[in-house]
């Protein structure tokens, strides 16, 4: 396993991140989800967080020039459900759950964004944060550097304390940016989202980083806690 702060801290620019899994103490479900961005579209956001979710919105409206990739709710909830994505894949997972269908189902549906010449890969991950506690992540990613279909991929895992899974959409900086490959990373969890909190964000590159957000969810009460971290105030 690695260190997370040291996977994080080793890469300029990861692009979208989730990291689940359970907490060092076995007693809570984990996860994050942070943005960064390099252009000033991308960069011009923050975390809004609402009952059973949280959205990203503009934080100065007067310098949004493209809202469809960068505006989306990022996660929703059901009764003993957590979804978050990197992208408007959220709604499609939250209905096809809610309506009894799968994960796999919903992101079948779906591709890769459509920002060329990045493609950049849409990733995804489901938390069933009952007491038989169990995780799901998936990355959505272009075939090849034209776009010209779409590869996906579907990673399910059992518990192990301390133990939780990294997923971002870059491998690297770059032009175009190189998308992620492989397996998510397993890293070492802490045993709350705050210390999962103060990790990620001081992991993440002083000028790229946007946004961050972790919850923990007690598997015994259900009892939940967030916390938000916006660079833009």
């Amino acid at each position: 396993m690695f260190e997370l702060k040291k996977l994080l801290k080793s890469n300029s620019y990861p692009g979208r991140g989730i990291v689940a899994g359970l907490s060092a103490d076995g007693k809570k479900a984990l996860w994050a989800y942070f943005i960064m961005g390099r252009s000033v579209n991308s960069r011009n956001r923050v975390f809004e967080t609402f009952e059973g979710g949280m959205r990203t919105r503009a934080f100065d409206e007067s310098l949004v020039s493209d809202p469809s990739l960068i505006i989306y709710n990022a996660y929703l909830s059901l009764p003993g459900v957590e979804i978050v994505t990197n992208g408007d894949q959220t709604d499609t997972v939250f209905e096809a759950l809610k309506n009894g269908r799968s994960f796999e189902d919903a992101l079948r549906t779906r591709a890769f964004e459509p920002d060329s010449p990045n493609f950049t890969p849409r990733i995804s991950a489901v938390l069933d944060v009952k007491k038989d506690f169990s995780y799901k992540m998936a990355i959505l990613k272009s075939s090849d550097a034209e776009g010209s279909g779409c590869n996906r991929f579907f990673f399910e895992y059992s518990p192990v304390a301390g133990l939780g899974h990294v997923l971002h959409t870059y491998v690297t900086d770059g032009n175009p940016i190189p998308p992620f490959f492989g397996e998510p990373e397993p890293v070492f969890m802490p045993d709350g989202a705050e210390e999962l909190c103060e990790s990620v964000w001081q992991s993440l590159d002083k000028d790229n980083k946007v946004s961050l957000m972790t919850r923990e969810i007690s598997l015994e009460t259900g009892e939940a806690k967030q916390f938000v971290i916006n660079k833009n105030r």
